[in-house]
């Protein structure tokens, strides 16, 4: 019998001592179920309370966003998208998010020289792959795991280190696969075709990265060490054919990183690094150095105006260094008709940025 229904009564009849039950098929129909009583509003009180622990409030939502396609890209599928538009080589440039202006300002001069196809951008940070690869698919991949992309901006942080020791990794990673190599940094504007230079079939064509001027024609043998007992080579353009000489090289390169790290009291870079390798495999690495006229260092092009007169139609890649600072390096190439992008943003793969 229900909680909630007793059985219905009728009057007892004149005569009857006691009242009787009536038979089941006399019996009216039951009352509907009264929906206020205390019990049923506790049940309901508790039901809507484990439907707020379980469910979430509002709309449902996924959990996380649909993960990025070009996450799964490798560095081996990228390398080979690369070089199959460059005869075997692949140009390539390492990025975070706040160089995009400078990638820009490069490719748009690797694209008037007909190189663009064959680039392939490190990125440092999965929001600049995402970036790039919706602007240009194909063309940017991250190798595992990522840096701290905020920490890498400031020359000579131990963020700037971790950034670029991870060059030379890259680099060996893409001799592996069999593939010729060159590497810029972004911070330069190509005012012709680089390629042509690469004369002969050394293991690695690089940069001085000294100011003093050489005669035209110079040697191309590596340069004797310098005051630190080391040479000035800059790893900031380098060519590398897929040969165990330039393997050896890089990975010397390498421990030399993991030898010198960085510390509070030695601000290293990977340059130094790249120098000693340089000078310890020496013999053992076929090396060209690449002509100052035209591959200067920023140190020369950009505070020698005279030597830029002698040598003017030599120039070939000019580097934005001995100057830190993104706005100082925007104004100087500005000053001297080489930011681009202020005018010429249509003809990056990237758009606008």
């Amino acid at each position: 019998m229900s909680l909630h229904q007793r059985p219905h009564q009728k009057p007892a009849a004149a005569g009857d001592s006691l009242p009787v039950s009536s038979p089941t098929a006399a019996a009216a129909p039951p009352r509907p179920l009264p929906l206020l009583t205390l019990p049923y509003l506790f049940s309901l009180l508790a039901l809507l309370l484990f439907a707020a622990l379980l469910l979430p409030w509002g709309p449902t939502r996924p959990s996380s966003a649909p993960a990025s396609p070009w996450r799964a890209y490798t560095l081996q599928e990228a390398a080979a998208f690369a070089a199959a538009a460059g005869n075997g080589t692949v140009l390539l440039a390492a990025v975070s998010g706040p160089y995009l202006p400078f990638l820009s300002n490069w490719l748009i001069s690797v694209r008037r020289a007909g190189r663009a196809d064959q680039v392939l951008v490190i990125a440092e940070d999965y929001e600049t792959l995402d970036r790039i690869n919706a602007a240009w698919p194909g063309h940017a991949v991250l190798v595992p795991p990522a840096p701290d992309a905020q920490a890498a901006h400031k020359f000579g942080s131990q963020g700037f280190f971790n950034f670029t020791s991870r060059r030379p990794r890259h680099l060996l990673q893409i001799l592996e696969l069999g593939y010729s190599v060159m590497y810029n940094d972004v911070d330069m504007v190509w005012l012709a075709d680089p390629f042509p230079y690469i004369v002969g079939d050394h293991d690695v064509y690089f940069m001085d990265d000294m100011t003093p001027v050489k005669p035209l024609d110079h040697s191309h043998e590596l340069p004797p060490p310098g005051k630190k007992g080391r040479t000035y080579i800059c790893s900031c353009m380098i060519f590398l054919r897929p040969t165990e000489g330039a393997k050896l090289l890089l990975r010397k390169w390498i421990e030399e990183l993991k030898e010198q790290p960085w510390s509070k009291q030695k601000k290293a870079n990977d340059q130094p690094g790249f120098n000693w390798a340089l000078n310890k495999t020496a013999g053992q690495v076929d090396v060209y150095l690449l002509p100052q006229s035209a591959f200067p260092t920023g140190g020369l092009y950009f505070k020698n105006k005279t030597w830029v007169k002698e040598t003017k139609g030599k120039h070939v890649i000019i580097h934005n260094n001995y100057i830190t600072g993104f706005e100082k390096k925007i104004k100087r190439f500005r000053d001297h008709g080489l930011w681009l992008v202020d005018k010429h943003s249509d003809e990056s793969p990237l758009g606008k940025i």
